[in-house]
This record gives C-alpha cells, structure tokens and sequence, in this order.
C-alpha cells in the first residue's frame, strides 16, 4: 500500500489547485503526519505560492525547502538535454526523504504552463509511476459540451493505464453549471456527482466563478501598480471583469457590471467620484476597484474630498503606464489561491466537498483515520459536523467587517443557514465594499422588521414579573442582541453567536433571561477546547463565572463533561486544586473537595476525582505517586478550575507556550445555545463558533 498519491492534470485550465486544496483537507482529518510534495516547483521553494499555501493552512512540519524537488528552469534544462533519469533521480531523492517522515505525502503535478503540453502530461504520468504513486486525475470542462469532455477523460484513463498507472479516481472539473448533468448523464453515473468507467470512481465539479478571478492584490502586483491609499483587507476581493472607462460618466455608467476593476486615466476624477457611488447606491452595480493610468494622482482638492468619504472609497491603484498597456496587462493576470485569501480557499473547498465524496475518495486513496487527534483534524471535523446539521444560526453584529467575511466564508463551505443583523443598506454596501458574495445570508433590521411586535409580546410574558411592560419589551428589542436572543427562544433560528463588537454580559444577559439554564443546572458557564498536538483537552470555566461556589462548581464540571461528550471527548473530570487528595486543607481545597462530592452524587455515571493538582491530572507517572487507583488521575480529558483566575490564566499559558488551539468561549447550561466571542476575536473564531453553535443545537 502506498502513503502517497498524485495528483496530475490531463490538460490545461484543469483547476487542479482546487482539486488539490479538497484532497489536503480530507486528508488532514485522517492523516496525522501529512506532508505536501511538488516535484517540479517555481523558482526558491521559500516564494512558491503553492508550498506556502499548503504549510501555512495545513500546519505541515516538514521545512519548505524539503516539499519541493527540482526546480522548473533546473528540470527543463535537464529535459533539453535528453537527461531526464537525472531528473527523475533527483526528484525520487527529495520525495523518499520527506515520505521517510511523513505518514502520507500528496503530490502535485506540473502545471501546463511551458510549450510542450504533451509531453507534460507524459511526463507526469512516468513521473507517478516512478514515484511509486497512484493517480488522482483531473481534467477541465472549459469550453467544452458534455460529449467533448467524456471523450477527453476516456483518452486521458487510457493514456495513464498506457503508463502502468493505478488511477484512483477522476475528477472531472470546470465543468459548465449546464453541462453538468449532460455530463452525469454521459458517464451513466449511478449517483449524483460520481460514476465509474472502468472501475474509477469519477467526480463531476460545476466550474466555481470565484475561481477563475484574479485578486486586486494579484493585479497589482503583476502590473506593478501601488495602492493610492492602504486597501487592508479589501486586497484580496475578487475582480469579476475589467472596464476601461474613455467615455463620459453617463455612459460609462450604462456598462458597469458587479465586481468590475475600472481602468482610466488617473485625471478623470469624475470617473473616480462615481465608481465611488456606485458602492452606496443601493441597487447599482459596485465597482470592486479604480486603476489610475498615466501616473496621474488625484488633484489635491478630488484627494480631499474622497479622504472625507474614505468608508465607502473602492480601492484605488495607480499605474505609472498609459491605459491600453495596463488593460493588456491586467487581462495577462493568472488567478492564484493564495494564502492570504481565505475566502477563495473557502469558496475551493466548498466546490469540492460539494461535488466528491469524501469518505469514497478516502477509501480509494487507502487512508485509514489517525488514533490520535490533532487541532486540524478537530476543527475540520466541527466543520464537517456542522454542515451535516443544516442549522441556522443568528449574528447579532451584521455591520462587522469580521462577521461579514466569516458570513463569506461560512456560505461558501455551507456549515450553516445565517441570519445577519443590522441595517440591510449598511450591511449590503458593506459587504459590497469588501467584495463578499451574502446573498444567501438573511439580512433583519430589528428596527423594522415585521417580527419585532410577535418578539415583544413573547418577552413581556417571560418578563412582567420583572416589570417589562410591553412598551419596555418593544423598546429593547431594538437592541441586536435581545431581538437575536427572541429569534432562538421562538425557533427562528437554532443558536446565536455574538461578542465581537459587545461585552460578554451584553452577549449573556438577554439569554439569561429569555432562553434560561437547563432543568437542573444553576449557572450558566464555558469551557475552551484545548486542541494540543495529539489530543483535545476541555477546560471550564475560564471565561464567565468569577469565584464559583461548590454547587456552582459540581455544575460545571458536569455541563463540562457533557460538552467533552457532545465534541468527541470522553469525559474524564478533574477537579482542580493546589492539594491531591487528602493531603491539603484550607477553604479553597475544601470547596472543591465538596463540589466534588455533589458532582459525584448528581451524576454517578461520571468519572470525577478531585481535589486533585494539575500534573497529577495529566501525567500518570505523578498520578501512581499522589493518587493512585484513580481512574481519572493521569488520564484527565476534563479540567475544572476552581475560579476565573486560575482557568483563565492557565487556558492562555498553554495556548501560548504549548501552541494549543483555544476554540471557545463555549457556553453551557442554556437550554439552547448561545455563544460569546471575544472582541479580539479573529474571522477564523468567528467560523469556529458558529459551528460549534451548530453542533450544540442538534442536541437542544
């Protein structure tokens, strides 16, 4: 059995990145030793833009210089030489070393960028065979009616067989979205997206149009352009089309289209002004950015009024050429995944995981699952259960340029159905500005929605007896994160999170209030998911609850235990303390022996020990020493801290000086979920959370 395979394409405009990118990301769910291998790369390994985006995203050990083999101009010369055993010798010596490391190693190809397109795909078959890999093969539907691509896939299996390759599968990709089931039907497939011919398994991707654009980033860079202000984030939007603008603004507007970069000499600020209002108009096409030509900036009084309107500016590039040279330019401008842009990486994974299946392509690689687990796999593995559950979840804070982009993000790889709150003209002009795509996003303005006064109602029941009257009740419904709470307790929406933009009492209280603890359970409370190299730790409460009594204490550690539970982790509870056992006495140690007791009491089913120090918790050569015969003892999954101060302090300690994953805040004890995000949360928390969200409304 082989712990590789190769991925190669049979023609150009395959997409074989995307292709790439769903392969690496199945196989990190499985494979705890995963490594990346390009046997042709471009230039220095350390500026490869597909080494670093497979290091980067997949966390890969292996330095960068050891996942490329033999650089392009080295293999052509050798090529030209009629010496290519040296080149396959060479490129056989890197791939063993880092295979000698690695559990799996996935290949890519060669990229159908030189002359001899031919010969490449000759070349990248000896080459997998040589390595001793089978063959994951792509080809690409562009252009192409159905019958034209069957034809083309049967050819390109034969010429592989010709080649002693063993095929894996075949993914054909690009396809035209009204062609794919012209496709599916030619192949006699026996279910929807995968077939065989000859035995192969066979995959039908619908071309995915982000794809296929360029970045504004990308853009400049190859035309050498500089940016007239700083972009942020906005660098990374997608460009849909080119528009050279020569003509007056009227008409000009006539032709602008969505996503469109706007070409113009840099002395036509009228075109500037209005590419500008396209971006507030509600209902017009949004520019995605201006590219000023000729050198030209902006006169000084044009330069004053946009830095007044700076929020609702489209990114601006100045080119020191004339105009026909760089819309020659920009029209050379290849589309790359990089990674920088997670939301194209989003929108590649999300196409592949649509369109193959998973657990099939896995069995036919031959990967079986790691017995430990690693941060990858568990965040991969939130991901995938989310998207399994179909739920929708509500975000409070619609306006938050990080909410919106993990919207994007969220959308593009369906982990959930999501209602955005907030002003919908802010929100749309907003996402327009960054270049997102949230038309499948639900958008509410508490303000005005027609649900305020049903939501009203139901709170001034759940309220009087503290005094709502029904004109208090309307009023704070006002407020995001009242009217979001309301859309969970009436089944509006399965879970909640917020917290980027509010404190964590603002996040709390209304679902304190409204949704309320479970039958049995006192205090509302959180633990982070601790995802260490080989494992996944729970640690509560490290985030809410100050100074816990024991009551308070015993029902965390049993909310505790069933979120380990509910995540994949078999609860084993350690209730923490400076003492083990009976050896310590003093106030802080006798609370947590007590909240022991009743922990023990209220769920016998569980495995609880405490008091008991952390190193004894976790190391089971201590554990013989202070507790020995305890079942928990160097084995604990579930750590409670006995108040705020220690959790917190010790959830960050391990973070930073393990190189832990923290996935969390999560909330338990309400009796459906709401979660709290932090203000300095990142986008990548921001996805986390709303599938953990997920993940817990299944069971609510």
């Amino acid at each position: 059995m082989s712990n590789a395979a190769y991925v190669a394409a049979w023609e150009p405009q395959s997409g074989k990145s995307l292709v790439v990118l769903g392969v690496m990301e199945l196989l990190s769910r499985r494979v705890e030793r995963l490594a990346y291998f390009r046997p042709i790369h471009d230039g220095d390994p350390a500026t490869d833009r597909r080494l670093r985006l497979a290091r980067q995203r997949y966390r890969l050990a292996a330095p960068i210089e050891q996942m490329g083999g033999v650089d392009r101009a080295t293999a052509e010369r050798l090529l030209s030489e009629g010496d290519e055993d040296e080149l396959l010798k060479r490129v056989l010596d890197r791939f063993r070393r880092l295979a000698a490391e690695s559990d799996f190693v996935l290949c890519e190809g060669t990229d159908y960028t030189s002359a001899g397109a031919a010969f490449e795909f000759d070349f990248n078959a000896r080459l997998a065979v040589h390595l001793g890999c089978p063959a994951l093969v792509v080809g690409s539907g562009v252009g192409k009616r159905a019958g034209e691509v069957v034809r083309s896939l049967r050819s390109a299996l034969a010429a592989f067989s010709e080649q002693g390759d063993v095929v894996i599968a075949a993914i054909l990709n690009r396809v035209d979205s009204a062609e794919v089931a012209a496709v599916r039907s030619e192949l006699d497939s026996g279910s929807v997206g995968c077939g065989g011919i000859d035995g192969c398994p066979l995959f039908v991707v619908p071309e995915e149009p982000s794809l296929a654009r360029p970045t504004l980033s990308q853009i400049a860079e190859a035309v050498g352009a500089r940016w007239l202000h700083d972009p942020g984030d906005t660098a990374q939007r997608d460009v849909a089309s080119t528009l050279v603008a020569a003509m007056q603004l009227p008409n000009w507007l006539e032709r602008v289209t969505d996503g469109c970069l706007v070409i113009t000499p840099g002395d036509r600020s009228d075109i500037l002004l209005g590419a500008a209002c396209t971006l507030i108009s509600d209902g017009f096409p949004k520019v995605a950015a201006v590219l000023l030509s000729g050198g030209l900036e902006p006169s000084p009084v044009v330069e004053r009024l946009l830095k007044g309107m700076r929020e609702c500016l489209p990114p601006v590039l100045l080119v020191e050429g004339d105009t026909y040279n760089a819309a020659t330019a920009v029209q050379r401008v290849r589309p790359l995944i990089e990674p920088e842009n997670a939301r194209k990486i989003a929108a590649a994974l999300g196409a592949f995981e649509r369109s193959v299946d998973g657990d099939l392509l896995a069995e036919r690689i031959a990967v079986s699952r790691s017995g430990r687990v690693t941060p990858l796999m568990f965040e991969y593995d939130l991901i995938d259960r989310a998207r399994r559950a179909e739920k929708t979840i509500v975000l409070p804070e619609g306006t938050d340029d990080r909410v919106l982009r993990a919207a994007a993000e969220l959308i593009e790889r369906r982990v959930a159905k999501l209602v955005l709150l907030g002003p919908a003209p802010a929100i749309k002009a907003r996402a327009a500005a960054l270049g997102l795509d949230l038309s499948q996003a639900e958008v509410i303005d508490p303000a005005e929605s027609a649900d305020r006064q049903r939501y009203a109602d139901e709170l001034n029941r759940l309220r009087k007896h503290k005094g709502v009257t029904p004109e208090a009740a309307y009023d704070q419904l006002a407020e995001v994160n009242y009217f979001g709470t309301m859309m969970v307790q009436l089944g509006d929406a399965h879970g909640m999170v917020s917290g980027a933009a509010h404190t964590t009492a603002q996040t709390i209280r209304p679902a304190l209030q409204i949704i309320r603890t479970v039958e049995g359970c006192s205090i509302v409370s959180s633990v982070f998911l601790m995802c260490l190299p080989d494992r996944v730790l729970v640690y509560g409460d490290c985030a809410v609850n100050p100074d816990p009594n024991p009551e308070q204490l015993a029902d965390i550690a049993i909310s505790s235990a069933e979120t380990a539970r509910r995540f994949g982790v078999e609860p084993r509870v350690a209730m923490l303390s400076y003492s083990t056992g009976a050896s310590g006495e003093g106030e802080a140690v006798e609370k947590v022996r007590e909240a022991t007791r009743l922990a023990r009491e209220r769920r016998p089913d569980l495995s609880i020990e405490g008091p008991i120090q952390y190193d004894a918790a976790v190391d089971a050569s201590v554990a013989k020493t202070k507790l020995p015969g305890s079942q928990v003892a160097g084995h604990a999954t579930v750590f409670v801290f006995p108040d705020l101060d220690s959790g917190n302090n010790t959830y960050k300690a391990v973070q930073r000086s393990a190189g832990a994953v923290a996935i969390g805040p999560v909330l338990q004890g309400l009796k459906k979920p709401v979660n709290d995000l932090s203000r300095g949360c990142t986008v990548a928390d921001i996805v986390n959370t709303v599938a953990i969200t997920a993940i817990q409304a299944q069971d609510a």
